[in-house]
């Protein structure tokens, strides 16, 4: 059974930093893309990031910059470094594996609020 559970998720002032983490099992970790991706309130979902199997990684303008995607292969943990955050950065962060160019598991979420 393939399980992804998100953590670091808190407050944090416009400006500041936050360091989110994805622990995932039940699957091969090593050999699927992984991506970010978030949902503010009253809004749809929002692709930010995602690091491929070989390491390339992409991301989204809105980010482009300010957030850092990673992946540790050995202890099968993605994540995603959230620097100079901004209002609009408040949202729920899910990871997501990747499979024939849709997400076919995700984890619970876990909630980022900007906020001064």
């Amino acid at each position: 059974q393939v399980q992804l559970v998100e953590s670091g998720g808190g407050l944090v002032q416009p400006g500041g930093s936050l360091r989110l983490s994805c622990t995932a099992s039940g699957f091969t970790f090593s050999t699927y893309a992984m991506a970010w991706v978030r949902q503010a309130p009253g809004k749809g979902l929002e692709w930010v990031s995602e690091v491929h199997n070989g390491g390339r990684t992409d991301y989204a303008d809105s980010v482009k910059g300010r957030f850092t995607i990673s992946r540790d292969n050995v202890k099968n943990t993605l994540h995603l470094q959230l620097n100079s955050v901004k209002l609009d950065d408040t949202a729920v962060y899910y990871c997501a594996k990747e499979k024939s160019s849709a997400y076919d598991s995700w984890g619970q979420g876990t909630q980022v609020t900007v906020s001064s």
